[in-house]
């Protein structure tokens, strides 16, 4: 019997990692402070009308050119050596994965993030993921940015979690809007986690609770960012809110476990139904 497939899908910045991906080397490397680039990146999208992920990415090339620094696909990538991750959040993968073959579950990890897919490639965790969904750059002839291939936002988001639910590779955008009978999705939203933490992810937290799967906001721990997490609890757009600490048998352990026994029993269920409604058919004489 092959093993029935769950789907866990991560936010990136401030969900694994502690901090926004580009704040631990790429923004000083550029001679800024964060706080600062964020605030002037912010203040640009908004004058110009312009979306604050879109801008932001034009806002990175402008002032890797004032300031000599090449953003190349491979500098990128450099970056993602100096994320810092959340407590746990290196062992989870294997872990879970191990737990999840114990109840002949099949875990899948994705990312769909509205950071960077070329810093994402750089992180020792990437080995874990089954696919990245972020922001990139298309590059031209010198290796630089000449326009952005994909810009992933709170819209963005719902459309690659689609992709998860239907089986669907990155690049297939017109089936995304394509009908799909519930029964012939890959993995259906009762079997899809995801953990965010901002306002980005609210969209898709809402849709995958509707749909009968389980959404996690997440909050640094011993931060402000836990009122933010519990109000999206109140409010009913998520099922847990949960301190970002990835170790055994803390909270986001337990509970992940428990929905997977939940996903296990709830399968095995099933095929003893089937069983038993065969027997229904079954001709007595």
């Amino acid at each position: 019997m092959k093993r029935t497939k769950v789907a866990l899908v991560y936010d990136f910045d401030e969900t694994l990692s502690t901090t926004y991906m580009q704040d631990y080397f790429l923004i000083p490397e550029l001679g800024m402070r964060p706080e600062d680039f964020w605030r002037e990146a912010n203040a640009w999208s908004a004058n110009n009308g312009v979306d604050q992920v879109t801008g932001s990415m034009y806002y990175f090339t402008q002032q890797a050119k004032k300031c000599g620094f090449r953003l190349t696909r491979e500098n990128l990538a450099s970056c993602g050596d100096f994320v810092v991750f959340f407590k746990g959040v290196e062992e989870w993968f294997s872990r879970i994965n191990k737990y999840g073959r114990f109840l002949d579950l099949d875990i899948e990890h994705y990312i769909i993030s509205s950071g960077y897919e070329e810093i994402i490639e750089g992180c020792h965790i990437r080995q874990f993921f089954k696919d990245v969904y972020g922001c990139a750059f298309a590059y031209g002839k010198d290796g630089l940015p000449v326009w952005p291939a994909r810009v992933v936002n709170y819209s963005g988001k719902v459309q690659y979690l689609s992709k998860i639910n239907k089986g669907l590779g990155k690049y297939d955008d017109k089936a995304v809007n394509e009908y799909l009978p519930d029964d012939k999705r890959r993995i259906p939203y009762s079997r899809i986690i995801y953990f965010g933490d901002g306002m980005t992810d609210i969209p898709s937290m809402k849709m995958v609770k509707n749909h009968g799967g389980t959404a996690i906001a997440v909050y640094k721990p011993h931060s402000r960012h836990k009122e933010k997490a519990i109000n999206l609890l109140r409010e009913n757009r998520v099922n847990f809110a949960l301190a970002a600490d990835y170790r055994e048998d803390k909270e986001i352990d337990t509970v992940i476990k428990t929905i997977l026994n939940k996903i296990a029993t709830e399968r095995d269920l099933e095929i003893l139904k089937k069983r038993e409604d065969k027997k229904k058919k079954c001709v007595v004489f």
